[in-house]
């Protein structure tokens, strides 16, 4: 296991940030991380998986872990279902994909959501309708402090709207390093009544989908909306879908009677962020290489040389603008390293 010094994390951030890490070390086994944990010369470490869910607005002081942990293997299996362990450094497309290639049903929805499955319980990832702890059954992470691996089943991650345990009182505590997810064999559950997938389906002429279909639908319409980070710095959905409580919601749909809204309990509802900051005139706008996205509003992104501070400010710009519009308060979605 190699330190190197003064590292760009520009390659390691899908915002492409231009910021550096004062040490850097690639983590490519759990005894790496064991050993990289226990370097008392580096008081101070910071865990970087695939950089999808953060925007970095200052340079790391830390000694950066790059968790590059690989590996997909098949735990237990039934006739209706099959348990696998993920490797916390598997792209989560790739492994979404290798599950399809094998007929394994329960993440179709989720296909395309860029980073790493180490990070996926963390933020609960989800999308169209679907969130991981409906197919999570535990994962393993490390102590920061102790460096055992310790197992955590789906109650103990307290799973919320991209929320978690890890998020809350484990946060800065525990080092993901693996994932079991429980899939179907057959007699898949599919979901495509939520956004725009039934309608995608429709136009290719399918009615009876397999959820390789209901995945390419998905993907077509994550591709149409959201930046390609590749292309132009992006970490996907910047923001939360704020959820609003009945009597704050029969305010808001009066004085709003055409707006988009998910009913989510009798006193819970989820008004699109998106729709909330495009109504503020936000979508497509520019300043300087800081902007929001032309084909959605959720998305805050890096035109070439923007600063994490730039976007950042940015994204308080909106957080005010429609808090003043609507009295609703949207939160960030992404991990701010400040």
């Amino acid at each position: 296991m190699r330190i190197n010094k003064n590292v760009s994390l520009k390659p390691y951030n899908t915002f492409g940030i231009s910021a550096k890490a004062k040490f850097f070390c690639e983590i490519n086994s759990t005894e790496d991380l064991k050993q990289a944990l226990r370097l008392e010369e580096y008081p101070e470490k910071f865990v970087l998986s695939g950089g999808s869910n953060m925007l970095i607005t200052k340079d790391i002081e830390a000694l950066v872990l790059h968790i590059n942990l690989k590996g997909i293997e098949i735990v237990s299996e039934d006739q209706d279902h099959v348990v696998i362990k993920v490797m916390a450094g598997e792209n989560w497309h790739q492994m979404v994909l290798w599950a399809l290639a094998r007929d394994y049903g329960g993440l179709e929805n989720m296909s395309l959501i860029p980073g790493n499955t180490g990070t996926a319980p963390i933020q609960n990832i989800g999308a169209y309708g679907v969130e991981l702890k409906d197919t999570f059954v535990s994962c393993e992470a490390m102590g920061i402090s102790d460096q055992n691996i310790k197992k955590f089943s789906k109650e103990a991650c307290h799973f919320g709207y991209r929320d978690s345990f890890f998020k809350n009182e484990g946060k800065g505590k525990y080092i993901i390093t693996s994932v079991n997810l429980r899939l179907t064999k057959r007699n898949h559950k599919k979901s495509t009544s939520y956004g725009a997938i039934e309608t995608e389906l429709q136009s290719r002429g399918i009615s009876e989908p397999t959820i390789q279909d209901i995945a390419s639908a998905v993907i077509a319409i994550r591709q149409q909306k959201l930046p390609d980070p590749n292309e132009i710095g992006n970490s996907g959905s910047f923001f939360k879908n704020p959820m609003v409580s009945r009597s704050a919601f029969d305010t808001f749909i009066a004085d709003h009677p055409n707006a988009p809204f998910y009913k989510v309990s009798d006193d819970a509802y989820k008004i699109p962020a998106g729709w909330l900051i495009e109504q503020c005139g936000y979508k497509g706008k520019r300043f300087g290489d800081a902007g929001v996205h032309k084909n959605q509003a959720l998305v805050l992104v890096n035109y070439g040389n923007a600063s994490g501070q730039e976007i950042l400010a940015l994204a308080y710009k909106i957080i005010n603008t429609v808090s003043d519009k609507f009295g609703i308060l949207i939160t960030p979605e992404v991990n701010i390293i400040s």
